[in-house]
């Protein structure tokens, strides 16, 4: 009897190891299915991904999967030239990837098709970013059975028909604009800004000033029932599909650990925010997120900040972070930590070539060069992977939705002297940093009216001074020449842009159109004043003085980097504008007293 016991012990274990070997195999050839229709050659996944290797193993590109564990959490192909057809079928009906996947992000590639019908079997996806894609048709409905979805980015593609109804209230971030979406905006997303439904030319509804009319409206109402029904019968399959996920999540015991429970149980993305970083021992942290196989070691680096006395890596790791915004570079999370009391801001930086040592002195040297009206980082950290920079988190926003929310309902005036002190005050810190940097050759790098931040008495203030990922990228810094001067002057060039932005009301790409080709444009066909914000002309702003503005912006803009004035040219350009315009006030009201006195 006991040699019988024996034996089923034996083909026990080996019947649960075989398994936990086809699990590995099941993710890896759904892997490959999924990315090979994704028609490329794939020449920027490979050698990684291939039969003969294991997606968690031999850390495939593109892939994170949870420390220790094979278990894959994020498939992030940002940019890989990708096109076809995304098939979430082949993912989300596989169970290990069903049970674990957190991220799934394709966006700015070229794919046209996609199959999103089991994308509810993936029940602990918290972000989905398919955005900057050539997707057509009517907007999947299988999205509002993903109950954990956090962030969701359809922006950019040409998607038609109108918005599903999703729990917009569990979503932090919804983005829909530049597609070719029609109806009302449900009640219930009109809670974000009116930027994540633009340049949807038959879209109606608040955020958005165009209101709808009845016809719409009884349409939107008829359809949101069908819908309901719909919806009612896709709870039922998720509900039955999650059961048969959680009786096998069961069966497997304890393999995924405490570490896995936390992560999935959590209401915030806080893990996987920073899910490349794991803590070893009390400062020093380990980076599994790269393709890299080394360990290395570092630390939190606070700077000088009374604010942030005491700060530590671990308060970064477990509070819970939100991602608040997503560039080519990196992205931005909000943190709150607990024992500060304080909301900082992390800017997670990847692929800068740049050694620790280097980054640590770049930190400190622009530790060292303060302005008032630019964003100081109270801290950072360092490997070999990526890195992080932290800064106080500024809660009013930035100067990008203070100019492209202007007109809306619940927007605040932004008048032309609003703007032309907003312009005067970063052309002079810009002018403070360049003077102050020239010979660490340390410029701004990636200006934009986004990275303008307004601090709790609204003035704005340059945030992210100094990241620059040096890569030869004509997008960014407006300059082919590999050379310091003109990466200074790529500086102007785009504050020349947000000169444009102010003075427009226009944002820098729209509807495909670069906005310093097209004001160019406009005054050489001597049409100058069409390019000016209708608010700016409609509260009676000096035409004068707008055309002498935007005459510094087409300096700024010059396509030669060596024509471009110095940002030291272009401070005392802005101030001479400003100061015309103080004595014109003092004049107007001195014409207005001498009005009543001659009465």
């Amino acid at each position: 009897m006991n040699q019988i016991t024996i034996w089923a012990s034996v083909i026990s274990l080996f019947f649960l190891l075989h398994t936990a070997k086809s699990d590995e195999d099941q993710v890896k050839d759904a892997l490959l299915e999924f990315i090979s229709k994704l028609s490329n050659n794939n020449s920027n996944l490979n050698p990684t991904w291939n039969s003969s290797s294991y997606p968690c193993k031999d850390k495939w590109r593109g892939i994170t999967c949870e420390k220790d564990q094979p278990f894959v959490v994020e498939i992030v192909l940002e940019g890989f030239g990708l096109s076809g057809t995304l098939d979430t079928s082949l993912i989300c009906n596989t169970l290990s990837l069903s049970a674990s996947l957190l991220i799934i992000d394709v966006s700015d590639n070229f794919i046209s098709g996609g199959n999103f019908e089991d994308i509810a079997n993936c029940t602990q996806l918290t972000h989905v970013l398919i955005n900057q894609n050539q997707f057509t048709g009517s907007l999947p409905n299988s999205f509002s059975q993903l109950k954990n979805l956090k962030f969701l980015d359809l922006s950019h593609n040409q998607f038609s028909g109108s918005i599903p109804i999703l729990d917009f209230s569990n979503l932090s971030e919804f983005d829909v604009s530049y597609n070719n979406l029609t109806g009302t905006i449900p009640d219930k997303a009109n809670r974000f800004e009116s930027s994540s439904f633009i340049h949807n030319p038959h879209l109606c509804g608040p955020p958005l000033p165009n209101t709808c009319t009845s016809k719409v409206l009884s349409e939107k109402d008829g359809y949101s029932k069908d819908q309901m029904l719909m919806f009612a019968g896709y709870i039922l399959i998720g509900l039955a599909v999650l059961s048969i996920i959680l009786l096998w999540i069961y069966k497997r015991g304890k393999g995924k650990g405490k570490t896995n429970e936390e992560k999935l149980d959590s209401d915030s993305f806080t893990k996987p925010s920073f899910s490349s970083v794991e803590l070893k021992g009390k400062t020093d942290i380990s980076s599994t997120a790269s393709v890299e196989n080394s360990m290395v070691s570092s630390s939190l680096v606070v700077l000088t900040s009374p604010e942030v006395n005491g700060l530590r890596f671990e308060d970064l790791l477990k509070a819970p972070a939100e991602l608040i915004g997503r560039g080519k570079h990196g992205s931005v999370y909000k943190v709150a930590c607990e024992p500060q009391g304080t909301v900082f801001a992390v800017k997670r930086i990847k692929d800068w070539m740049i050694s620790t040592s280097d980054f640590k002195k770049r930190m400190r040297r622009l530790d060292l060069v303060k302005h008032s009206n630019v964003l100081p980082a109270v801290a950072f950290y360092s490997s070999r992977q990526e890195k992080l920079v932290v800064y106080e988190y500024q809660q009013n926003g930035s100067l990008f939705k203070l100019i492209h929310s202007h007109g809306n309902q619940t927007s605040q005036r932004f008048d032309w002297r609003s703007r032309l002190s907003v312009a005067a005050t970063i052309s002079n810190a810009l002018t403070f940093m360049h003077e102050e940097l020239q010979h660490d050759k340390i410029p701004h790098g990636n200006l934009k009216s986004s990275n303008i931040l307004l601090n709790k008495n609204m003035e704005p203030c340059i945030s992210e001074y100094g990241l620059l990922v040096e890569h030869n990228d004509s997008n960014t810094l407006q300059a082919a020449e590999d050379d310091y001067d003109s990466l200074f002057k790529a500086d102007t060039y785009a504050f020349g842009v947000i000169l444009l932005e102010l003075l427009t009301g226009r944002m820098v790409l729209n509807e495909g159109l670069d906005l310093a080709s097209w004001v160019v444009a406009v005054v050489r066909e001597e049409w100058t004043v069409e390019v000016f914000d209708r608010n700016l002309i409609g509260e009676g702003a000096s035409e004068e003085r707008l055309v002498n503005m935007l005459q510094v912006a087409i300096k700024c803009v010059n396509k030669s980097w060596e024509a471009r004035p110095s940002m030291s040219q272009v401070a005392s350009m802005i101030s001479a504008i400003r100061e015309e315009d103080e004595r014109s006030v003092d004049v107007s009201g001195l014409s207005v007293t001498n009005s009543f006195i001659d009465v």
